[in-house]
């Protein structure tokens, strides 16, 4: 039998390795600015064009590098980083593979220039496809640009796979974040389309959280602290009223590196157990440092998923140490023991006893007496009431009562309750048509048997049909607010409102400006309390931000949906007469009556059929 087994070439083996490590131009973000992070740079520039589909740029001030580690650092597995496997038990890096830039030169269009310090000149490469197109000796800083452009050019499949250019940049600016986050001593810039989105200089983690998420975010930090011999831990927590419903500001950093750990998670949530709803996200912002022997950060290719020798204690240490700064900084309630002075008696009442009242009795008293024989202690004195002229009540009552008086009087008689409840027909017909169930189901009846309506489902379909109509039709309502409110968003969620302004505008929002951090709402539409616009909005946002712009629908649909979402009638909810028979109406005059948004039934029959086989 002939051989089968051959070797790849290196070009398809590249493709196959950008395969784990390049799944989408954030990839390319996270991998070109670790490497500039472990080069030593104080300052980052990051651009990004269309997405980063069209173009991705990292500028740094790092070391730099010479012509020769210019050429080699495009080869497969060639890394400064780690030069025997014992290395990998003691990692300081980020990049450690040496797969990153092979990866990336294999299925997009690189261009680097570098330079070290002691160079007067530096290397300028061009590469296409893995393959070194030109190579020159260039004017350049000291540091590395390294531009790439037109990402799985030669991949048309996967390139077809990529989301929207909000998608994507979305998921690149939480790259962003991750990096700089953990960096507060290094200086960013990031870039989008020719506009600056960010400019974070050097400062500390707690301003820099701020700078990335808006300064309000400051005054919901709350400082943990906490070393020991198997885990220091420091960062912030978010107050628990601000926790949000969906996954928001959640960042774990391991040894400067972002990790995603589910069961750490869990620590957390745990240690606001009883201070936050089941179902509600506390926001965090903890840095961990481990021996680098204890944590294994090579079980996957991206990084993020690393794996820790003691898992359960670290458990332990991290839920103790949020409990501990939730009940150190007030935030958590807790018993008082500590002495009032307020409640101490007073000093002129201290040597003082209580004095009992004294109560007397009159034993000689007689109430059915017409005159005592003696007054009472109290002074006073009982006589009965003279019973002389009591005829005189019944005065006038002998003449005869005019019943003409009485024509307009309707008597109350008595009925048989069992006949008015089952045999009368007249009865039947004033019985409710519809009724509620368990506040949860509106129960009517229809030709065929027994409607049963899911209430929450059946309101938002009416809901999304009406502000969709809004929408498209830019016919919104428009409640003006005697009084703009004030919210207060980051950068990046102020991108969102903009990207969406149009849609808001249409459905009934005024928004005085979308520039600065603090934006004052003038008008919201009709069915939007004013207690809830903050909540409205920052659903919207998060939505918008969890995928909703991935193209699958429109965003006059996401809008649509999320805010009948939030406005709807909750399960629990009781609703009048008057409104389960709006909500039956209105269902069934809806286009799509028989699933809400998130595409679920909204109702149900009961046939009398399927009632008769249960009396079978």
């Amino acid at each position: 039998m002939a051989d089968i087994i051959k070797l790849l070439p290196d070009h398809v083996a590249n493709q196959i390795a950008a395969g784990e490590v390049v799944q989408r131009p954030a990839s390319v973000v996270k991998e070109l600015m670790e490497n500039a992070i472990d080069a030593g740079a104080e300052s980052i520039k990051l651009i990004i064009k269309d997405g980063g589909k069209t173009l991705i740029q990292v500028v740094d001030d790092g070391l730099g590098m010479s012509e020769t580690d210019a050429r080699l650092s495009f080869e497969r597995h060639a890394t400064s980083k780690i030069s025997s496997a014992q290395d990998l038990f003691n990692l300081n890096t980020k990049g450690f593979r040496g797969e990153a830039l092979a990866s990336i030169a294999a299925i997009a269009h690189v261009d680097m220039q570098t330079r070290t310090a002691s160079n007067d000149v530096g290397t300028h490469l061009k590469i296409e496809g893995s393959k070194i197109v030109s190579q020159e000796v260039v004017a350049t800083p000291k540091g590395t640009s390294i531009l790439v452009k037109n990402l799985f050019f030669n991949i048309p499949a996967r390139r077809n796979f990529l989301k929207s250019n909000q998608v994507e940049l979305r998921h690149i600016t939480d790259e962003f974040h991750r990096v700089a986050l953990v960096h507060p001593n290094i200086e960013f810039h990031f870039y989008n389309n020719g506009s600056e989105i960010f400019n974070l200089p050097k400062t500390k983690h707690r301003q820099r959280i701020a700078h990335i998420f808006g300064s309000r975010m400051e005054t919901r930090l709350v400082p943990v602290n906490e070393e020991t011999e198997v885990l220091k831990v420091s960062g912030f927590i978010c107050k628990p009223e601000f926790a949000k419903k969906s996954r928001g500001e959640q960042f774990f950093f391991a040894n400067n590196r972002y990790i995603k750990s589910p069961y750490l998670h869990h620590a957390v949530s745990a240690a606001f157990e009883g201070l936050i709803k089941s179902e509600m996200f506390p926001g965090y912002f903890l840095y961990l440092e481990v021996d680098p022997g204890s944590i294994d950060i090579n079980i996957h290719p991206t990084k993020t998923e690393v794996k820790f020798d003691d898992e359960n204690t670290l458990y332990a240490i991290l839920r103790s140490t949020i409990k501990h700064s939730l009940g150190q900084f007030n935030v958590a309630p807790v018993l008082d023991f500590e002495h009032d002075p307020n409640l101490d008696t007073p000093y002129n009442y201290k040597e003082k006893g209580a004095v009992l009242p004294k109560v007397t009795v009159d034993s000689n008293f007689n109430p059915f007496q017409e005159v005592p024989k003696s007054k009472s202690s109290g002074g006073g004195t009982f006589q009965k009431q003279s019973t002389k002229g009591w005829e005189n009540l019944y005065e006038g009552l002998e003449q005869e009562v005019d019943v003409e008086q009485f024509s307009s009087l309707v008597i109350e008689s008595e009925s048989d309750e069992q006949g008015t409840l089952y045999d009368s027909e007249q009865a039947e017909e004033h019985m409710a048509s519809t009724f509620q169930l368990r506040r949860k189901y509106v129960v009517s009846t229809v030709k065929s048997g027994m409607l049963v309506i899911h209430q929450k489902r059946a309101h938002e379909r009416i809901l999304f049909e009406k502000f969709l109509k809004e929408i498209t039709v830019k016919e919104g309502v428009s409640q003006q607010l005697l009084f703009p409110l004030e919210l207060s968003f980051n950068k990046q969620e102020l991108g969102i409102l903009n990207d969406i302004s149009e849609s808001l505008t249409n459905i009934g929002f005024a928004f005085e400006s979308l520039e600065h951090e603090t934006v004052k709402v003038t008008g919201v539409p009709l069915l939007v309390p004013e207690s809830g616009i903050g909540t409205v909005l920052d659903r919207l946002i998060a939505d918008y931000r969890e995928g909703y712009g991935d193209g699958s629908i429109s965003q006059a649909e996401m809008l649509a949906e999320v805010l009948s979402r939030n406005l709807a009638v909750k399960t629990g909810e009781v609703l009048d007469q008057e409104s389960q028979m709006a909500l039956v109406n209105n269902l069934f005059a809806c286009k799509e009556p028989t699933l809400s948004p998130s595409q679920k039934i909204t109702y149900t029959i009961i046939s009398e059929g399927d009632i008769d086989k249960k009396f079978s």
